[in-house]
């Protein structure tokens, strides 16, 4: 039996493994789901000894499927965003407090005491829907910092400006989490209305979570951060790896450069073997194992391309088109 405990009380690679294979086990015998994927491929649960051996589903299936380790009730279902018409993912969790402890201990990990921060939020595209798993993580932060100056922005950049600017000056702590075009878009307002944005970054961490969301083009990171930097006036952009099939987050501290809390890790793919893993430094696709989606699939390969470097951190440097899924064709059932 694999508890909480066993998740984020991991110290070490080889515990880390282990338990690795105890949910890759635990999750072959109760997610038919991943059962008839593992089945498909081949693979005898009997004979995986490490984690490279495990297979991991292919992020799709949570658009087409419903990826679930157990028949308890559903608590909550996260779904990911999407323009109108689109299939979306879901992600059925039935033990909501897997992924508050999983967020909480990273968020600390990384960061400190909660309490320590005003947490600003500029989150429209996620805050405009329901069933965003970062909405849920954002709103609980901004409970647990106890300021009653941390809140959500929507639209009313004048305001946020103003708080920002007040809190700076008064030498507060700040984390303003917002989605990539919104800082932007921040950014631009500030210069339209004469009242720039670049005497923050004594006290003020900007953390991006990324995406464009189809209100910008698309840019590459650095040209990204750079603009951020110097429209906020801060020296380095801290970023947010997540996303609606993951109940935890890696986190960048600047330079585009993430880490994994203890029950995270990634593994980076041949992009013409799905199977085949490369050495770190190379480009490939990003595997992600996620130990606290023990209840629905801790084993999954992203649509994203990345690298890793020797010390297990990690880059992501774009995402595959259709062009580049050549190597999961024989992934999709």
């Amino acid at each position: 039996m694999i508890t909480t405990t066993d998740i984020f009380t991991i110290s070490s690679q080889k515990q880390f493994e282990k338990i690795a294979l105890k949910v890759f086990r635990y999750q072959y015998e109760n997610n038919k789901v991943y059962q008839e994927f593992c089945n498909f491929l081949k693979t005898d649960p009997h004979k995986v000894k490490s984690i490279q051996q495990i297979p991991f589903l292919p992020i799709q299936f949570f658009k087409s499927h419903e990826v679930i380790s157990n028949t308890h009730e559903i608590q909550e279902t996260f779904t990911s965003s999407g323009t109108t018409g689109m299939i979306t993912s879901k992600h059925l969790v039935t033990d909501v407090t897997l992924y508050e402890e999983s967020y909480r201990k990273g968020f600390s990990e990384f960061y400190g005491n909660i309490e320590d921060y005003v947490v600003l939020a500029l989150l429209p595209s996620y805050l405009e829907r329901e069933g965003s798993s970062l909405i849920y993580m954002v709103k609980d932060l901004i409970e647990l910092s106890n300021h009653p100056e941390s809140g959500f922005y929507l639209n009313n950049h004048d305001e946020l400006i103003t708080q920002l600017i007040t809190l700076e000056k008064a030498g507060q702590n700040v984390i303003l989490i917002g989605v990539t075009f919104a800082l932007l878009d921040l950014i631009e307002y500030s210069k339209s209305i004469s009242f720039p944005l670049w005497g923050l970054g004594g006290s003020t961490i900007i953390m991006e979570t990324g995406g464009m969301k189809g209100r910008r083009k698309e840019m590459i990171r650095e040209e990204l951060h750079d603009q951020l930097c110097e429209g906020f006036g801060v020296s380095a952009i801290h970023s947010e790896y997540g996303m609606t099939e993951l109940l935890s987050q890696a986190y960048s501290l600047g330079n585009g450069v993430f880490e994994c809390p203890a029950w995270m890790q990634i593994l980076v793919r041949d992009t013409e073997d799905a199977l085949t893993y490369i050495p770190n430094g190379k480009t490939g696709g990003i595997n992600v194992i996620d130990l606290a989606n023990m209840n629905s699939c801790s084993f999954i390969a992203t649509q994203d391309l990345g690298k890793k470097n020797p010390n297990n951190s990690f880059e992501v440097l774009g995402r595959f088109d259709n062009s580049d899924i050549r190597g999961c064709n024989l992934m999709v059932l």
